[in-house]
């Protein structure tokens, strides 16, 4: 096996915005520094969740910059690169290299798409081009490109690509994929609604949504998993399950960020296209946070 990035719970963190749409980079430390110190073992910035394909190539790296600096090495910072443009991908994922960040999230071409032998020669150029992991990122049901598990063996023989954040949904693929290449390659769920079950499979951790309103709680469920205690993890697990999809009532990150404003945490408005969350929505959303005492 080759070096871990991380094991544990890492937060896909939202990037807090300005009511005029610029970056709010003071709440976004704040929210770095709650997250560190509620148990939260790495960051991933500038992914879905943060806005990335809404962001200039500047505010994009500003971003991956601010989030290393702030961290200071407490954890690992992983950011997020990933492109339908191979040269462009290569481009940001050296620049993200030189600014300091710790690995590298690289999300399948989407519109554009492709086939596996092109998945294989995109990622391993990216992976040619700089010296820190990568993590590959399957969520066909964003991107309409899946990764075949034999896709994944072959390009974890590369010597920078170590893990593989799993977001299909899909549990059958998901156990193939550790069943064939959990001995060479790390596999995190890329969803909260499935932590424990593919933790028990083997997966090393989440890159979550959910550690943005329960970080604690998020950290502890995947403990609880790595101690081999899953009647706890379990517990866990059904007890946040209708905040964890109502996190996603709405496209990821509008939940998030509507939570967090609930909640005192000034996120923002997210940029459009993604626009302000429905009233029954927020209503629904609210009755989660009331249900498990984040809010009054």
């Amino acid at each position: 096996m080759k070096n871990t990035i991380f094991t544990g719970a890492a937060i896909a963190i939202i990037t807090p915005m300005n009511e005029d749409g610029s970056i709010n980079f003071s709440v976004l430390g704040e929210m770095i520094d709650d997250q560190i110190a509620n148990g939260t073992d790495a960051v991933v910035i500038c992914g879905t969740t943060g806005e990335a394909s809404t962001m200039s190539d500047e505010e994009h790296l500003e971003c991956i910059r601010f989030a290393v600096e702030k961290t200071a090495k407490r954890v690992p910072v992983i950011a997020g690169t990933g492109s339908n443009d191979t040269a462009y991908a290569v481009k940001l994922s050296k620049e993200a290299e030189e600014v300091g960040a710790d690995g590298l999230l690289l999300v399948t071409p989407y519109y554009n798409k492709t086939t596996q032998k092109g998945l294989i020669a995109h990622f391993t150029a990216i992976a040619d081009a700089v010296n820190i992991p990568v993590i590959l990122y399957n969520i066909p049901g964003r991107t309409g490109m899946n990764m075949e598990v034999s896709t994944i063996k072959e390009l974890a023989n590369h010597k920078n690509i170590v893990a593989v954040k799993e977001a299909s949904g899909n549990i059958s693929y998901a156990a193939k994929l550790i069943a064939e290449c959990g001995d060479v390659i790390d596999v995190y769920s890329g969803n909260d609604d499935m932590i424990v079950p593919l933790m028990s499979l083997g997966a090393k951790g989440v890159i979550s949504v959910l550690s943005h309103v329960i970080p604690k709680q998020t950290h502890d469920m995947v403990q609880y998993c790595l101690d081999n205690n899953y009647a706890e993890a379990t517990k866990l697990q059904i007890e946040y399950l209708d905040l964890i999809n109502n996190l996603f009532i709405e496209v990821n990150p509008i939940p998030a960020k509507a939570a967090l404003n609930m909640m005192g945490i000034n996120a923002g408005p997210c940029r459009l296209p993604l626009c302000d969350m429905s009233d029954e929505h927020k209503a629904v959303l609210r009755a989660s946070l009331e249900k498990h005492g984040l809010i009054k």
